[in-house]
C-alpha cells in the first residue's frame, strides 16, 4: 500500500481496496468485418450467457450481391458445430476440408449467418468457387430482414444435402425424396435429433463419440 508503506497480502484494512480499471473490450475479428449496411442482433440468450445472433440488413441490398469469401480454418474434422449454421466444406489440393470457425477471432461476419428453413425465408445461396465459399443474394433484401442462407444446387450435392437414405443402426431405410426446401430427413439414432443434411448429422454424431 503506497499510503501506509506496507507490503500486504490482499487489501489494505486501513485504506481499502484499489480502484480497478478495466481494459476496453475490443470487438472480435468477425464482428469488425461486418459491412456497414449490416448489423448483428441478439435473437436469444441461452445458459452461460451464450448469445444466438442473426445478421440483418440496415438498407435495401440488391439481388445478385456477392459476399465473401467465407473465412474459416481448414480442418479434416468439424470441431465447432452449431445446428443453426450451415456446415461448409471445400476442395483444396485434391482434399475435402471443413471450413471451421471455433471462435470469432478466426472467422469473418459470415459465420453469424443462419441457415434458411425454407425457400420463403432464404435470402442467400452458398456455393464454392476456386476453393472458396461465397454467399450471393437470391432476391432483394429489405431493411430489418435477416440474411439466411442455403446451399446452391451443385454445392448441395457436394455437401450430400440431397441424399434420401438414413442409416439407423444396421438397417438402411428409404425416405421420401427431399423437397427443394431444406427439410429434416436425417435422424440421429442415439438421441433422435433431426438434421437438414447428412454432413450436419455426421458432425453431430462425432460429438456423441467425443462424449463417450
Amino acid at each position: 500500500c503506497e499510503d501506509c508503506g506496507k507490503s500486504l497480502i490482499g487489501e489494505c484494512r486501513l485504506h481499502g481496496p484499489l480502484i480497478r480499471a478495466k481494459d476496453r473490450v475490443i470487438p472480435s475479428r468477425a464482428r469488425l468485418t461486418l459491412p456497414h449496411y449490416l448489423t448483428l442482433r441478439v435473437l436469444e440468450l441461452r445458459a452461460g450467457n451464450q448469445q444466438i445472433l442473426g445478421v440483418f440488413a440496415k438498407k435495401v441490398i440488391q439481388k445478385r450481391t456477392q459476399f465473401g469469401p467465407y473465412v474459416g480454418q481448414l480442418s479434416t474434422e468439424l470441431t465447432h458445430y452449431d445446428e443453426s449454421r450451415l456446415v461448409l466444406q471445400v476442395l483444396k489440393d485434391g482434399g475435402k476440408y471443413f471450413l471451421d470457425t471455433p471462435n470469432e477471432d478466426c472467422g469473418n461476419w459470415m459465420m453469424f449467418v443462419r441457415l434458411a428453413r425454407n425457400q420463403e425465408e432464404q435470402t442467400l445461396v452458398a456455393y464454392q468457387h476456386c476453393g472458396e465459399v461465397y454467399f450471393t443474394t437470391v432476391k432483394p433484401i429489405e431493411p430489418h430482414t435477416e440474411l439466411k442462407v442455403w446451399y446452391a444446387a451443385d454445392y448441395a450435392k457436394f455437401m450430400e444435402a440431397s441424399a434420401v437414405f438414413i442409416k439407423e443402426e444396421s438397417d438402411i431405410c428409404p425416405l421420401p425424396p427431399v423437397a427443394k426446401e431444406p427439410v429434416d430427413p436425417w435422424i440421429c439414432s442415439s438421441c433422435r435429433s433431426t438434421f437438414a443434411t447428412f454432413a450436419l448429422l455426421e458432425s453431430h454424431q462425432c460429438i456423441h463419440k467425443d462424449r463417450v
